[in-house]
């Protein structure tokens, strides 16, 4: 799988907030993405960035030798590793980020206050991976035999414009399509994965299927922003061309199919997260499915709650129409790091050991990033999800993300993706023509990048 590659001033030109800078002299010198590495040992404090503490937690319960000082505080041998915890609401962590890469380079930030480790997700990694903000993998000692079992996509998201792999995950987010047991047995009468996947394979089918679940009260999805990440996900061409924003022809499959099921009533409009889109977690709110990777049935649909479907084991998993991703934590090294030999064995031990990674998929229920291991799982009878009713659906993410094609990826993506679903909501809810919301999201994006054509 090549991956498409970008021009480093492309992503210069796109990158959000401060960085945005970073061409000027009063930049840092690392925004150039052929800038030299530099890294050392030896350091005493090893800072590391992220939005959340997911990643603390596999640490804290994963790595061997550390230990928990306080809740931001922790022990690697004589080395003490400083956890900054900035929530992604509001673009919060990468304008920290951002701010606080800036000063990597200066004389005037001590050795101790300068970032070491920092964490990036999908739908931005390019804006700092097609930068020099992050060491090459290979100048860390790590070396392609070390990561020969790791998933290529995981690789190819934080593969920077020159080839240069820039960060590793220790998981995979392939997805599925999770769906109410009790409406398949009521409106399709079974709930077995296979028979199921029958009124699901294909968009066609699946929109059929929504109006037999509509007769028995139930929308087939909770909002049309369930389906989105599965269309975007298997586009046939970025979203910019020679700087020219681009509409791929899937996307628009996508606003089409769901013009006809919010105007059919098969469907709402509300916004992904919020309390709305939460109720079809319970029986009463009548949703028949959901899409999402292990961790959105696991941790995001109120399954440690009683009376929801996953706490009473209610949900199962089948394919559904396409296959996609969502999400993924990729785990970076900075550049003026003086802490590399701590963040080697830490990427080593999390993304590469087989053994840790199969304790975090029976300890944590992630899909993590080893095909082996996961491969082994699959066909383990050992291994169920209470929460899809004793199903052990591994095999179907195994399936899935060998199937994931990451050769459209852009640095626009985050923007672009944004504003294109909060644009057709206005279609949607019939607020505007299509023409009036093509308008207004060729606008939006165009405040965001200016540079960008129509």
């Amino acid at each position: 799988m090549k991956k498409k590659l970008l021009s480093a001033l492309l992503v210069t030109a796109m990158v959000a907030g401060v960085l945005t800078g970073c061409g000027s002299k009063s930049g840092s010198k690392y925004a150039d993405i052929n800038a030299e590495p530099e890294f050392s040992d030896g350091g005493k404090v090893l800072n590391i960035y992220c939005w959340n503490d997911e990643f603390q937690r596999r640490v804290k319960a994963h790595y061997p030798g550390y230990q928990e000082v306080d809740a931001t505080t922790g022990k690697i041998g004589d080395v003490t590793v400083k956890w900054n915890f900035t929530p992604s609401d509001d673009n919060a962590y990468q304008n920290n980020l951002d701010e606080t890469l800036l000063k990597q380079d200066k004389s005037s930030t001590a050795a101790d206050d300068k970032i070491d480790v920092f964490l990036v997700e999908a739908d931005y990694a390019l804006k700092y991976i097609d930068t020099g903000y992050a060491l090459p993998i290979s100048v860390l000692g790590i070396t392609d035999a070390d990561m020969a079992d790791q998933y290529q996509y995981t690789k190819d998201i934080v593969t920077d414009s020159n080839g240069v792999l820039k960060g590793l995950s220790w998981q995979g987010c392939p997805g599925v399509l999770f769906y109410n047991r009790e409406a398949a047995k009521e409106v399709f009468g079974t709930d077995d994965p296979a028979e199921v996947q029958k009124y699901v394979k294909d968009w066609d089918t699946f929109n059929d299927s929504a109006a037999l679940l509509n007769e028995k009260g139930y929308h087939v999805t909770s909002t049309v922003n369930d389906t989105y990440r599965t269309y975007s996900n298997n586009v046939t061409s970025p979203w910019v061309i020679n700087g020219k924003i681009n509409i791929d022809d899937n996307l628009m499959k996508w606003v089409n199919d769901s013009k006809e099921l919010v105007d059919a009533g098969y469907t709402t409009t509300n916004e992904l997260w919020s309390a709305d889109w939460q109720q079809g977690f319970f029986p009463e709110g009548k949703v028949f499915c959901y899409f999402g990777p292990a961790w959105l049935v696991n941790f995001s649909m109120a399954a440690d709650t009683a009376g929801s479907i996953g706490n009473q084991g209610g949900w199962g998993a089948t394919e559904g129409p396409q296959g996609f991703f969502w999400g993924g934590t990729w785990v970076c090294a900075a550049n003026g790091s003086d802490n590399v030999a701590e963040i080697k064995d830490i990427m080593l031990k999390l993304t590469c050991d087989a053994d840790i990674m199969t304790d975090i998929v029976v300890d944590d229920d992630d899909f993590v990033n080893n095909k082996p291991a996961m491969e082994a799982m699959a066909k383990s009878t050992e291994y169920s999800s209470a929460i899809l009713g004793g199903q052990n659906p591994l095999g179907m993410y195994c399936a899935g993300v060998d199937g994931l094609d990451l050769s459209n990826l852009s640095a626009y993506d985050q923007g672009c993706n944004e504003e294109f679903q909060a644009a057709m909501k206005n279609y949607f809810d019939g607020n505007e023509d299509l023409d009036a919301a093509l308008d207004r999201f060729y606008k939006a994006v165009q405040v965001k990048y200016p540079e960008l054509k129509k």
